[in-house]
């Protein structure tokens, strides 16, 4: 129990630069004492004892903000940094090393008995804000931005963002294009369709496209005007180098 202790205190100063001493961890941090008072709820929930361990999540949330259900599985160096408003339900599973941010919600769709709840596989973690909502997976490694909403499985190390949640794409060769092109007209500072949700993605593609699209014909327009100049050039020097010697007066 000790080095489990130790181990979750740990975790706060590797995930926090906030942290400057072990004893303002136990004391000042309420996502440590509700992992704490978790972990006494889901012993009772495991025994049987479901009504001492309701009202021990009870205490937790009056305490810190914070509600987690004791029938919740939470496995080994879990943080939760600042923690108010963060909502984990009855039959949410989550993995090692995992973090949550304030307001993040792992909740439920239905009504139905059974599981309904996320689960969380190792190393997930979820921004400020998050809802991910009914018996879907996380993979391992996986990022969920700041006030996203996710519905649907995440692959492992895929990262989403926006309502509803978008997996974010690899950077393909329009993707790179799409990125020079808001750098050269000054749009990169509101990103590209990889750091959007739809529909403001889909509108900043088309735009970018639309763009490179322009770029091009007028590259093609300014060559096609250079040859011709070109040409005229020459057949103007032709023309005066074969032009008839000017005649004689009489």
């Amino acid at each position: 129990m000790f080095e489990r202790i130790r181990e979750d205190i740990r975790c706060v100063f590797a995930r926090d630069p906030a942290a400057r001493h072990w004893f303002e961890v136990i004391t000042t941090y309420p996502g440590i004492h509700a992992l704490w008072l978790h972990r006494l709820g889901h012993a009772l929930w495991g025994t049987g004892l479901r009504w001492p361990a309701r009202m021990l999540s009870h205490l937790g949330r009056f305490l810190t903000g914070i509600e987690i259900h004791p029938g919740a599985q939470i496995g080994r160096r879990f943080f939760i940094d600042h923690g108010m408003g963060v909502v984990i339900g009855e039959t949410a599973v989550i993995g090692d090393d995992c973090t949550l941010y304030h307001g993040v919600t792992l909740g439920g769709t239905s009504w139905q008995p059974g599981k309904r709840h996320p689960t969380l596989e190792d190393n997930v973690v979820i921004g400020a804000g998050a809802k991910v909502l009914g018996p879907i997976t996380l993979g391992t490694g996986a990022r969920v931005g700041s006030n996203a909403v996710v519905v649907r499985d995440v692959p492992a190390g895929a990262t989403v963002v926006g309502v509803p949640g978008q997996i974010l794409r690899p950077t393909d060769d329009r993707g790179v294009t799409r990125q020079a092109t808001a750098r050269r007209i000054g749009f990169d500072a509101y990103g590209t369709a990889q750091d959007m949700p739809d529909p403001v993605a889909q509108a900043v593609d088309r735009l970018l496209d639309h763009i490179h699209a322009l770029e091009q014909r007028l590259e093609a327009l300014q060559e096609s005007v250079n040859e011709v100049r070109v040409e005229a050039g020459t057949a103007e020097q032709t023309a005066g180098a074969w032009a008839p010697p000017p005649k004689k007066p009489e």
